[in-house]
C-alpha cells in the first residue's frame, strides 16, 4: 500500500465533535473485562488483615491454626514475607512506608496491613484472615485535627505572599475574618483496587486498576529489586480513580505471594479496606482574611490553611494555593499547614487542594460581596489580575470574565434580588449563588508508538490509562486528525507499561501530554509515508518522546490555568433543616474541547461531586479506637440519583496557543467552586452563613437559631 499525505499537521476533523466511547458496547455488554475479572489457571486469592489498633507493634500473628484451614496456602506477614527494598526514590518522590509490606512489627495506624492471608478461593481466604489472630503491644495515639493544634508546622515551599498584611489591614475600609473546615472525604471509586500478578518465563506481570501502568510497573521494579523492563503491569480498564489508584499495598501483596507460591495470586481489597489502604483528603481548617475598598477592591488577601498527614509519610492538601492566580491584593498572602497524626496517610483526591481551598476563598468573597453592597460578580470581576498576581508573568490564556457573562446570562442572574431570606416557594426558601473556579495546566513528557499498518490502518501504542474520563476516545480522535484519516482506521492501545514511559492519569495533564506524544509522532510519521513507496508487511512505526518540547515549554515563563464559574440554585426547608440543589450551571475556559460529549460528561461527573461535597460527604473518625465509624457506603454519605438536580456544563472559547492540540485539561476542574456556589446558594435563601461542611440539616437549623453553623 502507498500512503500520501499533505504534510500538513493541522486537526481538521474529528477534534471538536462528539464522539461515542470506543469501548462503549464492550463495556455496557459486559465483554470489558477489568483487573478483578481476568481468568488465570492455578488462579489463587489473596485477603488482607488490617491492624485494629491505632498505635504500637505486633506481639504475634496466631498463623498455625489459619493454615490448617481448609484451601488456605500460606500467611505472609512481618515474620515470613519476601524483603523489599525501602530506600529508593519512586515515580512520584520517597514512597509511603505503607508500600514495604510486612517490614517491620511496627503499627502507626489502625488498618496498616499485619498479614495476607492467601487460598485457593477468594470465600476460603476472607474466611481464614477472619479467623487469624494477631496480638499487639498498644500505645497512646492521638487522632485528634484541630486548627493550629501542636505539632502543625510549615513545610518548605508551602508558603507565598508580598506586602504588608497589617498596613493594608488597617487601610481597608471592609474587612472580612472567617474561619472555615472542611471533613475527611475519600474516593471510593466504583470498581474496587484490585490486581493479579504471576511470574511468566522469569517475567513479572500484573494486572493492575491504576491510573498509570508504566509508574506502577517501574515502581515495583524498584521495590522488588528487579530491572524496569522485567515487570509489565497493564489494565486495559478501569473503574474510576480520582486519584486514589497508584501504587497501593494489594498489588505489592499480590506480588509478595506469587512469588513465594510460584502461581498467579490476585489481591481484591473491600470497600472497608479502601477507607484505610486506598489515601483520602485530608480534613481542612482554613482561615480567610479579607481586606478591601469600600467598591470591593481588595487590599488583603490571607489565606491559611491547616490539614493533617500520617506519622510515616507526609503528604499536604494545599488549600490555600487556590486564591494565587485568582485575584490580586496589595497584601497577598496564603500558607499551607501540617499536623503528623496516627491515622493513615492522604493522598490526591479530585482537584487536591483547589476542592477545599476554593470552598473557604469563594465562600469569604461573597460574605465581602455582602458587606460591600457589591454583586458577587461584579466584585470578582474588579479584582481580576493583569498578570500573575504573585509571579507577575503573563497568563498564556485566561478567559474568565467570559465564564461569568455567559454563566450570568444562562442562569439568570440579572433577575436576582440580592438580599437573603426573600423568594419563598411554599415551605421551601429559595437563593443562589456563585463562585469561581480554576486548576494548574500541567503538562509532563510522554512517549507514544504509532504505527502505519499494511492494510492502510493505524496502530498507537501509548501506556495511557483511561480510569473512565473517556480519554481512549478523545486519544482516537487526536490520532485521527493528526494523520489525517477517520477515527474508524485508528486502533487505540492504551495502559500497558511496555508501551513506553507515560504520565499517569491525573492533574488533568493526561489527556494533553498524552496528545501531544501522539501528535509529535504522527507527524513524523506522516513525513516518512508522503516520501511514497508500500508500507512493509510488518508495518511502518514511530516512536516519539516529547521530554524535550515539554521542558522548552516550561522556559516560556508564563502561568497557565483552567478556569471556570459555578451557579447554583437552593431550596432550604428551615423548618427542618433540609437543603436541596435545584439547579446548577458550570461554564469553563478549559482550552479546545478534544470529545463534546464526553467532556460535557466529565464536567458534570466533578459538579455532581461538589453537591456531594456541600451537603453529603463526611467521615467521621472515632477518638477512643482511631478508627473510622461507618466506613462503608452506607455510613459515608454521598449523593445519590435523587439529589442530583438539573446540571448543565458548557465551555467558552480558550485554547492554549503554545499546546499543538490547545487542550487544557478538565478532570479536575468541574468540582472546583462547587461547594462555594451551593453555601453562598444557602445563604442567599436563609440569611445565615455555613463555613462549615457538609451542610447538614442540624446545621441549617442551628445557623437559623442563631448559632454558629457548627
Amino acid at each position: 500500500m502507498t500512503t500520501t499525505t499533505t504534510g500538513s499537521s493541522a486537526l481538521t476533523g474529528a477534534v471538536g465533535t462528539a464522539h461515542t466511547r470506543v469501548e462503549g458496547l464492550a463495556k455496557v455488554t459486559g465483554a470489558a473485562r477489568y483487573a478483578g475479572e481476568i481468568p488465570f489457571a492455578e488462579l489463587a486469592h489473596g485477603w488482607l488483615v488490617l491492624s485494629t489498633v491505632a498505635r504500637g507493634r505486633i506481639r504475634s500473628v496466631a498463623a498455625d491454626p489459619v493454615l490448617a484451614m481448609p484451601g488456605v496456602l500460606t500467611v505472609l506477614h512481618h515474620g515470613n514475607a519476601p524483603r523489599v527494598e525501602g530506600d529508593y526514590m519512586g515515580p512520584l518522590g520517597p514512597p509511603d512506608p505503607v508500600l514495604q509490606l510486612f517490614q517491620h512489627d511496627r503499627v502507626p495506624y489502625v488498618g496498616w496491613p499485619v498479614a495476607l492471608v492467601v487460598a485457593e478461593t477468594s470465600e476460603q481466604a476472607r474466611e481464614a484472615a477472619e479467623a487469624l489472630t494477631v496480638e499487639y503491644d498498644t500505645e497512646p495515639h492521638d487522632v485528634a485535627f484541630s486548627a493550629g493544634r501542636s505539632g502543625m508546622h510549615t513545610p518548605e515551599g508551602s508558603a507565598a505572599g508580598k506586602g504588608d498584611l497589617a498596613a493594608a489591614l488597617a487601610a481597608s475600609a471592609v474587612v472580612v475574618e472567617a474561619e472555615y473546615t472542611t471533613p475527611e472525604e475519600h474516593h471510593s471509586p466504583m470498581e474496587p483496587h484490585g490486581a493479579t500478578a504471576h511470574w511468566d518465563g522469569g517475567r513479572l506481570e500484573v494486572i493492575d486498576s491504576n491510573q498509570g501502568s508504566r509508574f506502577v510497573a517501574d515502581e515495583l521494579a524498584k521495590l522488588f529489586s528487579l530491572d524496569a523492563d522485567a515487570v509489565r503491569v497493564w489494565s486495559e480498564h478501569i473503574g474510576g480513580a480520582f486519584g486514589s489508584k497508584g501504587t497501593r499495598v494489594h498489588a505489592v501483596g499480590a506480588v509478595m505471594a506469587a512469588t513465594v507460591l510460584h502461581r498467579p495470586v490476585r489481591v481484591v481489597m473491600t470497600r472497608r479496606q479502601m477507607f484505610t489502604l486506598t489515601g483520602y483528603r485530608s480534613p481542612t481548617a482554613q482561615r480567610v482574611r479579607l481586606g478591601a475598598d469600600p467598591d470591593g477592591r481588595l487590599r488583603v488577601l490571607d489565606h491559611q490553611a491547616d490539614c493533617q498527614t500520617s506519622t510515616v509519610y507526609e503528604f499536604m492538601e494545599r488549600s490555600a494555593d487556590f486564591g494565587r492566580p485568582l485575584y490580586d491584593a496589595d497584601a497577598h498572602h496564603t500558607v499551607n499547614r501540617v499536623v503528623p497524626l496516627d491515622v493513615p496517610t492522604p493522598t490526591y483526591m479530585r482537584a487536591p487542594g483547589e476542592a477545599p481551598g476554593s470552598f473557604a476563598l469563594e465562600s469569604a468573597l461573597d460574605e465581602l460581596a455582602e458587606k460591600c453592597g457589591v454583586d458577587p460578580i461584579a466584585l470578582r470581576v474588579r479584582n481580576e489580575p493583569v498578570v500573575g498576581p504573585l509571579s507577575g508573568l503573563p497568563f498564556s490564556s485566561r478567559n474568565l470574565v467570559a465564564c461569568y457573562e455567559e454563566g450570568a446570562r444562562r442562569f439568570g442572574w440579572a433577575d436576582r434580588d440580592p438580599r437573603p431570606g426573600i423568594r419563598r416557594d411554599g415551605r421551601w426558601l429559595l437563593g443562589t449563588g456563585m463562585a469561581a473556579a480554576t486548576f494548574p495546566m500541567l503538562s509532563a513528557p510522554s512517549t507514544a508508538v504509532v504505527t502505519a499498518e499494511a492494510d492502510g490502518t493505524f496502530t498507537v501504542r501509548i501506556a495511557a490509562s483511561d480510569v473512565g474520563t473517556g480519554a481512549r476516545t478523545a486519544l482516537t480522535q487526536v490520532a485521527a486528525d493528526a494523520l489525517e484519516v477517520s477515527p474508524e482506521r485508528i486502533r487505540m492501545r492504551i495502559a500497558d507499561s511496555s508501551f513506553g514511559p507515560a504520565i499517569l492519569a491525573g492533574g488533568s495533564m493526561g489527556t494533553r501530554s498524552w496528545a501531544w506524544a501522539i501528535i509529535t509522532a504522527a507527524g513524523e510519521l506522516r513525513e516518512r509515508l508522503a516520501l511514497g513507496g508500500a508500507v512493509p508487511p510488518e508495518g511502518l512505526t514511530v516512536r516519539s518522546d516529547t521530554s524535550a518540547a515539554v521542558g522548552a515549554l516550561a522556559q516560556t515563563q508564563k502561568e497557565r490555568y483552567t478556569f471556570g464559574s459555578q451557579f447554583a440554585e437552593v431550596a432550604v426547608d428551615v423548618s427542618t433543616g433540609e437543603v436541596r440543589v435545584r439547579r446548577m450551571l458550570g461554564i469553563f475556559a478549559a482550552g479546545r474541547i478534544v470529545n463534546p460529549l464526553t467532556a460535557r460528561s466529565q464536567f458534570i461527573g466533578g459538579m455532581t461531586w461538589g453537591l456531594s461535597m456541600a451537603l453529603h460527604e463526611e467521615a467521621t473518625r472515632d477518638q477512643a479506637s482511631g478508627g473510622h465509624v461507618g466506613a462503608d457506603l452506607a455510613g459515608y454519605h454521598f449523593a445519590a440519583n435523587a439529589d442530583v438536580p438539573h446540571i448543565e456544563a458548557d465551555w467558552v472559547d480558550d485554547p492554549d496557543p503554545d499546546d499543538p492540540v490547545g487542550i487544557k485539561g478538565i478532570g479536575e476542574i468541574g468540582i472546583v467552586g462547587a461547594a462555594a456556589a451551593i453555601a453562598n446558594a444557602v445563604w442567599h435563601a436563609t440569611g445565615a452563613r455555613q463555613r462549615h461542611l457538609p451542610i447538614r440539616p442540624d446545621r441549617v437549623l442551628r445557623a437559623a437559631g442563631g448559632a454558629p453553623g457548627a
